[in-house]
């Protein structure tokens, strides 16, 4: 996970009052981080794309080692499947 602070002297940039809400630039940060963004305003929909520093990870074909546990708790990292095919299935509640 990666942090970025909002620079003060651009906080009209990032943060936009309206009626009373708060709204936050998605264009403007995107461009503070150098990630290329794609906006569909009829499916109210957003993407971000890879960073510049992402790419040389997916150029290698090689995932990143984890570590995660099983429904009992067991820990397994990715490195134990070393040389065998592997599914990851993933969901997020979000």
């Amino acid at each position: 996970m990666l942090c970025f602070p909002l620079p003060k002297a651009k906080k009209q940039e990032f943060l936009h009052q309206d009626a009373g809400k708060t709204w936050f630039n998605l264009t403007a940060f995107a461009r503070l981080v150098r990630q290329p963004v794609a906006h569909d305003a009829a499916l109210s929909t957003w993407y971000f794309g890879l960073r510049s520093d992402q790419n040389q990870t997916l150029s290698s074909l090689y995932a990143p080692d984890f570590t995660l546990p099983d429904i009992n708790g067991k820990q397994h990292s990715l490195s134990d499947f070393h040389g065998k095919k592997v599914l990851l299935v993933t969901w997020a509640s979000w």
